[in-house]
């Protein structure tokens, strides 16, 4: 099979791209021919495909801004390009990811006009939200935009400026529901939670599947996932939806050691009101991360926001490391019993009490580990998407 691939950059800069390449790696282990079709960028990966890749755009204010503002569109130089590519490799499936404003929707247009099947995984809320994370002005949740996308207007939801909410506006009304509909075969939900709101939002759930996200779990495999230290553990990015500010507070009323692993714009804030028992340790690469969060009792992510399929914690209990996560977006989705506990997000005094009992409390970290990589491995994942890429899915995979 042929599989298409787009996304609107192509090199390790976050959770959707890292999928990307990393399902490029296995259809290509599967004896499957991969394309890719991405924006010019930097820092983007060599391939062939580069040839078809549309220029790099900015939306500061300058030279360059009107191709910026029309780009999604859809402009002459993506259609050109995307077609002579779907000439060139002649595709049996278009798999879309994150392709908004920097490459736009019209590659669906362009896919499904010439009969090839066209699956689309959600990474944000973007077909719901144009601000991606129904976070009102970066803060308070906001579902307002679900049933009416004036409200991107009203609020200057995107970076507060009018100039940008318009951009914002103006794409959603071009990409509406119906016109994305009919141009996409199947969205792929990587949670519940996301299959949820797309049918509250009004999409057709007889083209929603739930199919959760996948990692390479032989990165995550050890000897012995029993040996713990004394601390738990917060990694990523140190920012207000992350809810790092209501976890400085809750763990700093506790006696036990936090390490968090990351950096971020409030780094310097939250070294100020940190108690002692708390220890910043910055950026580090994945050995590093894999010993601190493999030897960690337990891992909390507290965020503040509709996390969809945060890979924070699918790695963390492949390490066999139970999570304390907010009871929020797609993070209860991957917490039972047996390898974690929830609590209610942006709420100081449940966090503090819920860690004083992770703390306490004693967890199979074996089973964790074990029952984590059946779970989350490529090769489930594949047998899964194959069946997408086939039209022969369950709408409930996992």
């Amino acid at each position: 099979m042929k599989i298409l691939l787009a996304n609107k950059f192509y090199y390790r800069r976050g959770g959707d791209c890292i999928y990307v390449l990393n399902l490029e790696q296995l259809l290509n282990k599967n004896g499957h021919e991969v394309a890719v079709f991405s924006m010019e960028y930097s820092e983007n990966l060599e391939t062939k495909y580069s040839k078809y890749f549309p220029s790099e755009i900015g939306f500061s204010i300058g030279t360059g801004f009107i191709k910026a503002f029309t780009r999604p569109f859809g402009t002459s130089e993506v259609i050109k390009k995307f077609n002579q590519l779907l000439d060139d490799f002649k595709p049996d499936v278009v798999h879309l990811n994150n392709i908004h404003t920097q490459i736009s929707p019209v590659v669906a247009e362009l896919a499904h006009k010439r009969g090839v099947r066209v699956v689309w995984t959600l990474h944000d809320y973007k077909l719901l939200c144009p601000r991606y994370d129904c976070l009102c002005k970066g803060n308070d949740i906001c579902e307002k935009c679900f049933s009416d996308k004036r409200h991107v207007l009203k609020n200057k939801c995107m970076k507060n400026s009018l100039l940008a909410s318009v951009l914002a506006y103006c794409e959603a009304k071009r990409w509406n529901k119906k016109r994305l509909e009919n141009c996409t075969d199947l969205f792929i939900c990587p949670s519940f939670f996301m299959k949820e709101k797309m049918e509250q939002g009004g999409f057709d759930s007889s083209k929603l599947v739930t199919l959760c996200n996948f990692i390479d779990i032989e990165k995550c495999k050890c000897d012995n996932y029993i040996e713990r230290n004394d601390y738990y553990c917060f990694i990523g990015r140190l920012s207000h939806e992350k809810g790092i500010n209501t976890l400085i507070s809750a763990a700093s009323k506790l006696p036990y050691k936090l390490k968090v692993i990351g950096g971020g714009p409030l780094m310097e804030e939250l070294k100020g009101k940190a108690s002692k028992n708390i220890e910043f340790v910055g950026y580090r690469d994945w050995d590093e991360i894999k010993d601190l969060v493999g030897h960690a009792r337990f891992s909390v992510i507290p965020s503040e926001w509709y996390e969809n399929n945060p890979l924070s914690v699918i790695e963390a209990e492949c390490l066999g490391t139970p999570v304390l996560g907010a009871n929020i977006g797609g993070i209860p989705d991957l917490i039972n019993q047996n390898n974690g506990m929830i609590f209610d997000s942006r709420n100081v005094e449940d966090l503090s009490s819920k860690i004083e009992r992770m703390w306490n409390m004693s967890f199979d970290y074996n089973s964790i580990a074990k029952d984590s990589q059946n779970r989350y491995n490529s090769d489930f994942y594949y047998n899964e998407i194959f069946k997408i890429y086939n039209g022969k899915y369950n709408s409930n995979t996992y």
